[in-house]
Parts: structure tokens; C-alpha cells; sequence
């Protein structure tokens, strides 16, 4: 499959301070690549030296076979970019902020109109495309900033923190239209996010940490890493369960607070075993699946969602 990005030993030092530590990984042409990390990992930071913002301190990017240190303008014209923050002009209507995006890249004036309706009509703004867009909602707003980085037809979209800060059923509208956009565009997406449940959607993600890629592979692959199912269960006399779950079963068991938890493969199959060999009444029993939280906690030793999405600190630090 044909490599769209292509990173080497990319690094990036402020000062004695680095924030992203010589990286390397690849995106296939067409497939939704997924970046996690907490904030100040360094998940900003690499999405600019992508896009062509931010000079490497040192290695090399390539999006499209170009260099990105080398060629920035050319390589501007390959991507399209939805920042955590909206940089949309409210004073003007939608049509014509994707009018003005459209003639920064050159687009003619039939095809900007044919695109702005093509595009309007797949994210269901076609009947607000008029309006002006301090007039919008958060979601509305999103969708916009989705199509305008469109408009130009991008070999890849970089979503930095794309649904932050929506409710949860907007955030899922919004993932239904970025899922359509890429089959009808076949783009390649670039994702960061703090919401493990929409790195579910992607097919490879790379987790990195105070500035290193410490886990690349695709999700399935990650959440294998934990070696299986978990299985919580609480009895009227744990220790006695313990006892029969050993001496039954070559499983994992562990501790935990008033619950036995078990790491098993196909956990479903499990449960109804346990019942039979257990002679201790069960209380309660729940089956977890390996979800990325869990395997973020398991990499890094910290939650995720404990840390804000990420912003410009370390750039800010530098400034002070």
C-alpha cells in the first residue's frame, strides 16, 4: 500500500526542552491513523511540523513523497487542517468563509461552487450555508471547518482534537460525517484525540508520551497487548473463590478491593464455567472487554482523560 506520510527521526527541541524525541512512523495511503497522548506529549507540536507551521529541529516528514521541510507551499496544497480551535470568521456567512478558503488555494470559481455544494449537501448544512456563522452552533461550526478543509481536495486531513469540546451525541453526528466524507473522498485521515471511544474508529494509532512513540500498531493489536478479556467478580467469600478459580483454571487472578479480577481470552465463554465450579454464592459478575483507556493506562500508567487536551505549552513556555 502506498505510504502518505513518512516520518524519520522527526525532533523538536525548544530550547533544552524537547518535545518531540526523534519519531518514526507511516501512514497508508487512505486509512485513519490515530495519535494519543496527554497533554504536552508533544501531539500538537508533530501535527505542525506535518502541516508545514513549525520548523523540525531535526530528522524529516514527507506527505505525498514531497519534503515537508523543503517544499512548505506545495505541501500545503496537499493537506487540509481542522485546528482544536475555530479559526472561522463569524462576521461572515459559511459560503463565504469556503469561498475565501477555496480562492487562498487557487480553486476556480466552477469547481469552489460545485464543491461548496457537493460538500454542503454531505454534512446536512446546505440550508445554513447562508447564514452568518456567529449564528451557528458548536457542531455546525465543526462541520464547516470539516468541508472547508475539503474544498481543495487534500491527500490528507489532519484533525487535531476535532469534536473538543461537543456534547456526546454531536460528537457522534460529527464522526458519521467525517466517516463519509473519507469514503467518498478516500482521503487519508490524520487524528488526534482524548476520546479513546473515536480512536476505536481508526485503523492503526501510535500513543506517544513526553514526546516518544511508545506503542504503534492497529487497535485490534493494542488491546491484545493486555492478553484478553477482564472478568470482575465478588462472591460471599473471595478467598474461597480464589482457592477453586486456581486450582480449576490457568487464568490470571488478582486482588481488587472487594472483587476478584480475572484476564482471560473470550470472556463470554467463560462465564457461565464460573458458575458451575464456584460453590461460594456470586454477588455480582461484569465482563470488560480491553477498551484504549485500558491501554493507554497500561503504557503510561496515567489516564488520558485526567489530562486537558493538548495546547501550545511548551511553545508557550518558551516565550516567558
Amino acid at each position: 500500500m502506498k505510504k502518505v506520510i513518512e516520518v524519520e527521526n522527526l525532533t523538536k527541541d525548544y530550547g533544552d526542552l524537547r518535545a518531540v524525541n526523534e519519531i518514526n512512523f507511516e501512514v497508508q495511503e487512505g486509512e485513519i491513523f490515530g495519535f494519543l497522548g496527554p497533554n504536552g506529549a508533544g501531539k500538537t507540536t508533530t501535527i505542525k511540523m506535518l502541516c508545514a507551521l513549525l520548523a523540525p529541529t531535526s530528522g524529516s516528514a514527507r506527505i505525498a513523497g514531497l519534503d515537508v521541510a523543503k517544499n512548505p507551499m506545495e505541501i500545503k496544497k496537499q493537506i487540509g487542517l481542522v485546528f482544536q480551535t475555530s479559526s472561522l470568521d463569524d462576521r461572515l456567512t459559511g459560503r463565504e468563509n469556503l469561498s475565501f478558503h477555496s480562492r487562498l488555494y487557487n480553486v476556480e470559481r466552477k469547481l469552489e461552487k460545485e464543491r461548496i455544494k457537493e460538500l454542503g449537501e454531505r454534512v446536512g448544512l446546505s440550508d445554513r450555508l447562508d447564514d452568518r456563522v456567529k449564528n451557528y452552533s458548536g457542531g455546525m461550526k465543526r462541520r464547516l471547518e470539516l468541508i472547508r478543509g475539503m474544498i481543495h481536495h487534500p491527500h490528507v486531513l489532519f484533525l487535531d482534537e476535532p469534536t473538543l469540546g461537543l456534547d456526546p451525541q454531536t460528537r457522534s453526528y460529527i464522526w458519521d460525517y467525517i466517516q463519509e466524507l473519507k469514503r467518498k473522498e478516500d482521503i487519508s485521515i490524520f487524528l488526534t484525540t482524548h476520546y479513546m471511544d473515536e480512536v476505536e474508529l481508526a485503523n492503526r494509532a501510535a500513543i506517544i508520551d513526553e514526546g516518544d512513540i511508545i506503542a504503534l500498531d492497529s487497535v485490534e493489536a493494542l488491546k491484545d497487548q493486555l492478553g484478553g478479556d477482564l472478568i470482575f467478580l465478588e462472591t460471599e467469600d473471595n478467598e474461597k473463590a480464589y482457592k477453586e478459580l486456581e486450582k480449576e483454571f490457568d487464568i490470571e487472578i488478582e486482588r481488587v478491593d472487594s472483587k476478584l479480577k480475572l484476564t482471560v481470552e473470550k470472556g463470554e465463554q467463560l462465564i457461565p464455567q464460573l458458575t458451575r465450579v464456584l460453590s461460594s454464592n456470586i454477588k455480582s459478575i461484569n465482563l470488560h472487554e480491553p477498551t484504549m483507556d485500558d491501554v493507554f493506562l497500561h503504557l503510561t500508567g496515567k489516564e488520558i482523560r485526567e489530562n486537558a487536551p493538548e495546547d501550545n505549552s511548551m511553545e508557550k513556555r518558551m516565550m516567558h
